[in-house]
């Protein structure tokens, strides 16, 4: 039997290693999982079943395939993190709690949705904060600054982000190619990467196919690749060395991008800095 993992970042790891072997409606509830940890924790066996479209008892057998007795064990690890970290309601229930209320009544007026975009882009960026791993931080911008050329690869909603750090980069001492796919020349474009590069992949459901096929073909070529997606489970991130998950803001089904950016402006400002500290020395 497989050893129960005893913490929650143990548990995605292998979530995330193992989710190919997972049958269709395991799937469903590791994505659940993954994206809603606090309600993992506080909702009853019932009502996660319900959200994840999936009877009680897949539930338990998906805690089952991790190697616990049934579903309450697994969801204890979920409880033990809310209470060490005391956090406020995840970014993602104050979202259904929003869709909610503006579903009813009359059109909101613009300066109701001006404030309810400003509202959620600032939960969106204290949730990025929260869920960033410093570490994660460092090993990017290691990579970042010891690649020989930097490639960017981001479609439809994602374009901007790439964009902009492909501005953004073309002012530091570092060779970056910005993969757009004009003319239809996304093969051309990526077909110098090396092992000696570094490729971040920028995708957001739906998830642009030919991002993925960007990715593996570097991944093939042993670029080092760097993901910034909304779920762990993405086709980028799967394969991405360096993951990171950004949830951005989202009203009425209309998501922001607020937080990508403050996370590329992030990754981009940091090795600047790195190079700027290697020539003054």
């Amino acid at each position: 039997m497989t050893e129960a993992p005893r913490d929650l970042d143990t548990l995605r790891n292998q979530i995330v290693a193992r989710h190919d072997e997972l049958s269709p409606r395991l799937r469903q509830v590791a994505a659940y999982v993954l994206e809603n940890p606090s309600e993992v924790g506080l909702q009853t066996l019932a009502v996660i079943a319900q959200r994840c479209d999936v009877q009680p008892s897949t539930i338990v057998r998906f805690a089952k395939a991790f190697g616990y007795e049934g579903a309450s064990p697994m969801q204890r690890l979920f409880r033990e993190e809310l209470i060490n970290s005391v956090p406020s309601p995840s970014y993602t229930t104050r979202v259904h709690q929003f869709q909610e209320r503006a579903g009813q009544g009359e059109p909101w007026r613009p300066a109701q949705l001006l404030e309810e975009f400003a509202r959620n882009n600032v939960m969106a960026l204290e949730q990025l904060q929260d869920s960033v791993s410093p570490d994660a931080l460092e090993q990017a911008v290691d990579a970042l600054e010891r690649c020989h050329s930097i490639y960017l690869v981001g479609l439809r909603r994602s374009f901007p982000v790439v964009a902009y750090m492909a501005y953004a980069l073309r002012h530091v001492d570092k060779p970056t190619h910005l993969i757009d796919g004009l003319a239809g020349m996304f093969h051309e474009q990526s077909s110098m990467i090396t092992d000696r590069d570094l490729l971040m992949a920028v995708s957001f459901k739906p998830y642009a196919p030919e991002t993925t096929d960007i990715v593996a073909r570097a991944k093939e070529r042993g670029a080092t690749i760097v993901s910034i997606s909304d779920s762990l489970l993405s086709p980028a991130a799967r394969e991405a060395d360096i993951s990171f998950e950004v949830r951005d803001a989202e009203v009425m089904k209309f998501r922001s991008l607020t937080a990508s950016f403050c996370l590329a402006q992030t990754l981009v400002i940091s090795l600047a800095q790195r190079l700027d500290a290697r020539t003054a020395d």
